[in-house]
């Protein structure tokens, strides 16, 4: 689904974008041209991004780490 209409930006082009580094507005914003304009995708591309970086740490979470006393 297009996010920002004044770029022609999908859904899956932010989120292709953060899965290779953009971790920021502001580079989602350089690379894409996301909230460039009249900023109305803003929250929409926000939104995106929370929940790309909540699905990569639930993701890290399947690692044990195991605490050792000194």
């Amino acid at each position: 689904m297009y996010v920002c209409i004044c770029n022609a930006v999908t859904d899956k082009q932010i989120r292709r974008a953060i899965n290779d580094g953009c971790g920021s507005m502001r580079e989602l914003r350089m690379e894409l041209g996301v909230a460039g304009c009249c900023g109305k995708c803003a929250p929409d591309a926000r939104a995106l991004l929370l929940d790309s970086k909540r699905e990569q740490m639930t993701a890290g979470q399947g690692a044990t780490i195991t605490l050792v006393p000194v």
